[in-house]
């Protein structure tokens, strides 16, 4: 048995679960979201608990055990509490501002960047070196985390660029001249 796979998700209060046609709908006070289930899985409701079965012992269907519970537990964890990332800017002259719906970046190009965020995520900037996004769908918020990210990443030499706040971004030494 996968060790995450037959783990049961608790069911919150606020949280109703539906399964319909192996799609499972789960919906709560910050929005619903959906997710269509492999045949590998099943997806069964008692006590408050939810709990994921595969139907045999293949290495797909194990794979899909853990993994679609996880997604069960995102899902009612998103639509419950929500989810945030949380990015850090580095470097001389590097912020970031929200224009109306969109986030301009300014990261040392010749251009500003600008980045218009899905509808189910949204992004604040409490200060220029701080961007957070948040949302219900854990995925979706990395990704865009991810997009954001990807427009700077930070360098090793200096640090400079976009980074998560839990990153821990390896520092090199750099070239030193002179020496025999």
């Amino acid at each position: 048995m996968s060790r995450i796979g037959k783990m049961p998700v608790q069911l919150a209060d606020q949280a109703k679960i539906e399964i319909k046609d192996n799609v499972i709908t789960v919906s709560g006070p910050k929005g619903t979201l959906q997710q269509q289930l492999v045949p590998e899985v099943s997806v069964d409701i008692a006590d408050g608990q939810i709990t994921v079965t595969r139907a045999d012992d293949t290495k797909r269907s194990r794979a899909m055990h853990g993994l679609y519970r996880m997604l069960v537990s995102n899902m009612v964890d998103g639509v419950t509490k929500g989810f945030t990332r949380k990015l850090l800017i580095s470097g001389v002259g590097f912020r970031a501002e929200m224009k109306s719906d969109l986030l301009a970046l300014t990261l040392g190009y010749s251009h500003q960047i600008y980045f218009k965020a899905p509808e189910e995520v949204t992004i604040a900037c409490p200060d220029p070196t701080t961007i957070e996004i948040s949302g219900i769908d854990k995925a979706l918020v990395g990704q865009v985390a991810a997009k954001i990210r990807s427009f700077r990443k930070p360098e090793p030499y200096r640090g400079k660029g976009i980074k998560f706040s839990d990153e821990v971004v390896r520092r090199k030494e750099g070239k030193t001249a002179g020496k025999k």
